[in-house]
This record gives C-alpha cells, sequence and structure tokens, in this order.
C-alpha cells in the first residue's frame, strides 16, 4: 500500500516544476506518507570508510538536503550514510530560475542550482540537533562573490566541525564560475592546506569533476595523497551532452544521472589505479546492479541522488539489499571484499 502510495506521489511531482517538487519531496520525507524503512544491514553490508562505520555502502549526495532539513527521516530511508550542502560561509540565492532540468528519456537531470543555501550559521544549527546513528557530512562550498573562495572552504569546516562526521571539499560544481580552476594542482594543493589545518578529528572528502583529462587526475591523486585527504569522491555533473535526446539537453549546467555512469565510473576506476585513497563512486547509480559496478571498479561506497527522481525515496533501501544479493552470489564476505575486483574493465 505505501508502494502505491509513493508511486501515485511521484507521478504527481513529476507533473510540476522540479525545484517545486523537490522542496515537496524534502517536506513529504517528515510525513507519515514516506517510505522509512530504518536502517538496512548486514553482515556483508557493513562498511568502513575513512574510519566511518556505515550499515551499508549506499549514501544519499550533497544536493538532495542542502540545507540539513531533513536530517532525521532522511536517516531511516535505508541510507548507510547521508552528506548535506553544498554550505557557504553567507547565505546566498544561487542562479536564477528555472535551475532545475528534468531529462526524462535520458533518465538524468540538468541543474545549475549555483550554491543556493541558508548559509553556515543555519545550517550549523540544525546538524547540531541531528540524530545520531548515521554518519552525516557537509559538503563545503563558496561564495560566488567571495574574496577568497579557497578560504570559504576552511572558514565553513571550522565552524560546522563539531557537528559532523566528515567533510567534502567541492572543487567541482560546474555552476560556480571558475569554481573548477581550483582543481589544478597549485591551487588545490593550497586549498586543502588551509582546510586540513583546521579540520581536527573530521576525514576531510575531495569531490572532482568527472571532465578531467588523464594527467588532471594524476595531477589530484598526488595531491590528495600529499594532504592525507580521507577520500575522494568521484565524480560531479558533467558538462558532456553526448547522446542525449530530452528536450532540455542543451540547458547549462552540470548533467547528471544515467548518462554520467559510464564516464563516472571510467574515472573512478583510472583513480583507483592511481591512488589507495578510497573512493566513493557517484554518477548515474540507480540500481544494486549500478552500485556493484561501481564498487568492483574501485569504490568503496557509493552516493545518489538523481536516481531518487525517477526511483523515488525507496530507492536506498532497495539497492542495499539487491547489492547484498549480489555480493552473496559472488562469494563476497563484504563490501570491501569486491572493491576493484574489476578496474581492469574499465580501463
Amino acid at each position: 500500500m505505501k508502494r502505491t502510495i509513493e508511486n501515485l506521489g511521484m507521478a504527481a511531482l513529476r507533473r510540476i516544476d522540479p525545484e517545486t517538487a523537490h522542496g515537496l519531496a524534502l517536506r513529504a520525507v517528515h510525513t507519515p506518507l514516506a517510505h522509512l524503512p530504518g536502517p538496512v544491514t548486514s553482515d556483508r553490508l557493513r562498511t568502513e570508510v575513512a574510519g566511518l562505520t556505515m550499515p551499508n555502502p549506499v549514501g544519499l549526495a550533497a544536493g538532495f538536503d542542502k540545507n540539513a532539513t531533513a536530517i532525521a527521516p532522511l536517516s531511516r530511508a535505508g541510507f548507510g550514510w547521508i552528506e548535506v550542502g553544498a554550505a557557504t560561509p553567507v547565505a546566498q540565492p544561487g542562479n536564477p530560475r528555472p535551475r532545475l532540468f528534468r531529462l526524462p528519456e535520458d533518465g538524468a537531470a540538468i541543474n545549475r542550482f549555483g550554491f543556493n543555501n541558508d548559509g553556515m550559521d543555519a545550517i550549523a544549527h540544525r546538524l547540531s540537533k541531528r540524530p545520531k546513528g548515521v554518519a552525516v557530512g557537509l559538503n563545503l562550498g563558496a561564495n560566488k562573490d567571495s574574496a577568497n573562495r579557497a578560504e570559504d572552504f576552511a572558514k565553513v569546516l571550522a565552524h560546522c566541525a563539531p557537528h559532523i562526521d566528515f567533510a567534502t571539499v567541492n572543487v567541482s560544481s560546474p555552476n560556480t564560475e571558475r569554481l573548477r580552476d581550483l582543481q589544478g594542482p597549485m591551487a588545490l594543493a593550497a586549498l586543502l592546506d588551509g582546510v586540513m589545518q583546521v579540520r581536527g578529528s573530521i576525514p576531510v572528502f575531495l569531490k572532482i569533476a568527472p571532465d578531467l583529462s588523464d594527467q588532471d587526475l594524476a595531477d589530484i591523486a598526488k595531491v590528495a595523497q600529499d594532504a592525507r585527504i580521507s577520500a575522494i569522491i568521484a565524480t560531479n555533473t558533467t558538462l558532456d551532452r553526448t547522446g542525449l535526446r530530452s528536450a532540455h539537453a542543451q540547458e547549462k549546467g552540470g548533467l547528471s544521472g544515467a548518462p554520467l555512469f559510464e564516464k563516472s565510473t571510467r574515472v573512478l576506476a583510472k583513480l583507483h589505479a592511481l591512488t589507495d585513497i578510497p573512493l566513493i563512486g557517484v554518477g548515474g547509480v540507480s540500481s544494486a546492479e549500478d552500485t556493484y559496478a561501481k564498487i568492483c571498479a574501485g569504490a568503496s561506497a557509493v552516493q545518489l541522488y538523481t536516481g531518487l527522481v525517477y526511483g523515488g525515496l525507496r530507492l536506498a533501501a532497495d539497492i542495499a539489499r539487491g547489492l547484498d544479493v549480489l555480493l552473496e552470489h559472488d562469494g563476497h564476505a563484504s563490501v570491501a571484499d569486491a572493491v576493484g575486483t574489476k578496474t581492469q574493465s574499465w580501463l
């Protein structure tokens, strides 16, 4: 019955403006109608990444709960871990609307939000009241008009560190002008140095773009290794529009969803061959099979977001349960046993 209600709700949401629908979905998770199965776990699914213990490796990517308003219900939705944000030092409205577009024929979305958020003070206050039990991290961002964007990342982390389990340095969003320039080796090393000075014991992740050359990846891997980054998230959205069929295919912004799967997984595999830093697989995850493929390519855990647009909130629990079956079928006693077992097939 609950699945029928959720399916009807999803169908209704798809008929209205995507950003409005997203706001309604965030409010809906607080109601009894939301599908909240509680923790999904098993001996095979229990995962540890960068010292974080997760009941399963299926995480919620940043962007779904930008302002940390729905952590409590989302922590009961089957996710093994959650990332909120991005947060910037000062609240900002982001780019003008419309800035979110569904691409249903492609199983994808394009967004150009531009780090719209309530600012670190409001977000830190909400994080301070979050329930325990599921690891919660914060995506760090920079204000559009900041005189020193690199300093913004450290500022947000220093302010919010007491309330989070990990932080992600996001220099890979395509929607803040020249932000991706911070992925260059010298700029990235300087930025990470500032962040690491204020992190205390908080694990710091680095989120990178999929639109990088092999040399770029090698440079980033070395900088991340030297900076003692705890994990690399591969990848953010892409600017590539190859093969899209939907009406909104040429909208400006970052493309996420199914078309990103192969590109992001290939980047993931290349990084696995370059470094022993734990990797998080993101991009086009919408099934247990997608998740398993990311893990076999080199991911220790995964994140999803756009898949929820088409699969609903129950998707996280369904993926975790399906992954358990796939691991058992192939004789893996744990997620860690499967990590990188098929990296070569992606190179």
